[in-house]
């Protein structure tokens, strides 16, 4: 059995609206982080279709981060 999971960094979604409109929390966000963008839920296919493939199966008890490099510099 394979056991990982993906860490997405700040994405769009209705939930993390309030983020998305408040000015502060963007500037600081984009300045954190390399991307210097927000994530929308489609950055996450690849990763998704890489690990629930055959090209995974060696892959195990991985945290994947897909956060445009904010784990990176922390």
């Amino acid at each position: 059995m394979q056991i990982n999971a993906i860490g997405p960094g700040y994405l769009i979604t209705d939930m993390s609206k309030p983020l998305v409109e408040d000015e502060k929390f963007v500037a600081w966000m984009k300045q954190r982080t390399p991307a210097r963008k927000w994530s929308v839920p489609a950055d996450l296919v690849g990763i998704a279709v890489f690990l629930s493939s055959a090209a995974s199966s060696f892959v195990n008890g991985q945290l994947i981060f897909v956060d445009g490099g904010i784990m990176a510099v922390y």
